[in-house]
């Protein structure tokens, strides 16, 4: 379905008030629900769930350092919005199908506050998964100031959640980053940005088969999913209406399946100033941001001297990446600024030549190198099937690094597509990347080099918590394990490939 482009204002997300704040602590409740939501001005309502009534759900800001008590509710109806493999792990009709646990993406936290994948509860918490084991979450916010954000993460229905609506910012503040006077208040302005299909009715399409259908199963998984639009903020190629002057955006991809690689038709730099665990050193001036799912990249936007023009920020990354189609009518165009609000008062927000101290883990220092493949495989009915290190989610952990441990992850990529992997509680930096001889590998089991190892693009140089690892790569990642102990996951953060056995535990032990 065409849809018309850029008839829809850009949504803010509202920003959630705590019931209670006193003493450095704070306390909020957030609820799950199913409602109705207009994503595009010429279609009726869609159905979709989201937090408080909306989605993205509202924006949850925290100061750093300051202990933040959430209570996650589930008051989703029984039935599913959308099509269930009971073939998928931790799916099978011995559960529930509507169930939720929420994870704060990129947080350093408790074990049991993280969103495990089993510790998913139901509606009134009726029902509880293996691993439940509070109703109110605890954040201790020990972050640097960044963005993250939240969602669900329930074992084997990560990706229908998601595409339902369930997901939304959660911002940690600091006084460092305040005195930085980068743009702020109404000039600093989160964007999520996701892929969808919509019906003529409105209704949000998800398959419930793949290309080639699975015989013998009403509903499969998919490889990944793609869909036919974009929305930002849960509309449809929204617009913005700016003043001619400098914005804070904090982009995240919150794709199922879709890579973004951004760029404004202007042709004028982005000023990239953090990554997902928070600022840079110093700014990086970009033509083009290359987001895989999970991703977060800040960025300034001067719109200073433009009174007049229409800037769209456009995406040219192919799906699947990096070798798939090139996106099209509906997925090439992400949104529109306006440069037709006057100038409330001058600008004097800046782009710092510095911005923060990101001290460098060395890779001596580090006390284990862990070599992981990126694997793929037919399962039994001939459908794709990603695993890492061809082990299956329910397989003996085989991760279980120490408390305050420095670790390299080498992660082998022989699969045809780049994988976004994402690692619960830490933030960690990209060593290098180096192309190796997959067929060799596979025959032999030893990386046989076929490039120079390749350092980080500026953009990559802070601390990550999801990283791009790219076919036929080797992606080396640097972390120190803490500073919590306790049960973890990493995943690829592609949902289909989440959901369909390509995540495995780690245990962080004292």
């Amino acid at each position: 379905m065409v849809l018309s482009k850029f008839v829809d204002e850009l949504p803010i997300p509202p920003m959630l008030r705590p019931v209670w704040r006193r003493g450095g602590q704070s306390y909020y409740e957030v609820r799950m629900t199913q409602f109705r939501q207009s994503l595009h001005r010429d279609l009726p309502e869609t159905v979709v769930w989201g937090y408080n009534g909306s989605t993205p759900g509202p924006t949850i800001e925290v100061e750093s350092g300051e202990s933040a008590y959430i209570h996650w509710i589930n008051d989703l109806p029984e039935k599913h919005l959308l099509p269930i493999d009971h073939t998928v792990h931790g799916a099978h009709h011995d559960v529930p199908d509507v169930r939720t646990v929420v994870h704060v993406h990129g947080a350093s936290v408790e074990w049991e506050s993280d969103g495990y994948p089993e510790a998913w509860f139901t509606r009134g918490f009726q029902q509880v998964g293996p691993y439940f084991r509070k109703q109110v979450y605890h954040y201790d916010n020990f972050d640097r100031a960044c963005t993250l954000w939240y969602h669900d993460h329930a074992l084997g229905i990560t990706r229908l959640n998601v595409y339902a609506g369930l997901a939304g910012f959660y911002l940690i503040r600091s006084e460092q980053e305040r005195q930085l006077n980068l743009p702020s208040g109404e000039y600093d302005i989160p964007l999520m940005i996701q892929d969808k299909t919509l019906k003529s009715d409105g209704s949000l399409y998800y398959p419930d088969q793949p290309d080639k259908p699975v015989p013998g199963l009403k509903t499969s998984i998919v490889p990944e999913f793609f869909g036919e639009t974009i929305t930002v903020n849960g509309k449809v190629h929204p617009f913005l209406k700016v003043e001619p002057r400098k914005y804070r955006f904090r982009l995240l991809n919150a794709a199922n399946a879709r890579f973004f690689r951004l760029q404004l038709n202007s042709g004028q730099l982005m000023y990239q100033i953090a990554t997902d665990g928070g600022l840079m050193e110093q700014p990086v001036g970009v033509r083009s941001i290359t987001l895989s799912p999970a991703e977060r990249a800040e960025v300034i936007i001067d719109f200073t001297n433009m009174e007049g023009r229409d800037v769209v920020m456009t995406n040219s990354a192919p799906a699947p990446f990096p070798t798939g189609d090139m996106p099209d009518g509906g997925t090439a165009v992400v949104m529109q600024f306006r440069v037709n609000r006057p100038l409330q008062h001058i600008d004097t927000s800046v782009i710092p030549a510095t911005l923060s101290e990101v001290p460098k883990l060395l890779p001596q220092n580090a006390m284990m190198e862990r070599f992981l493949t990126l694997d793929h495989h037919l399962d039994h009915y001939g459908r794709e099937v990603m695993l890492l290190d061809n082990k299956h989610w329910d397989a003996a952990i085989t991760e279980n690094p120490r408390l305050g441990a420095t670790e390299i992850w080498t992660v082998i990529n022989t699969t045809p597509d780049a994988h976004p992997i994402h690692l619960h509680l830490v933030n960690f930096q990209i060593l290098d990347r180096r192309n190796f001889d997959v067929a060799s590998f596979q025959k032999t089991g030893i990386v046989t080099y076929t490039g120079e190892s390749e350092p980080p693009a500026p953009q990559e140089r802070g601390w990550k918590d999801t990283v791009i690892a790219n076919p036929g790569q080797v992606t080396r990642i640097i972390m120190t394990f803490g500073p919590y102990s306790g049960l973890f996951v990493w995943h690829c953060h592609i949902l289909e490939h989440e959901d369909y056995e390509m995540m495995r535990p780690f245990v962080v032990i004292i």
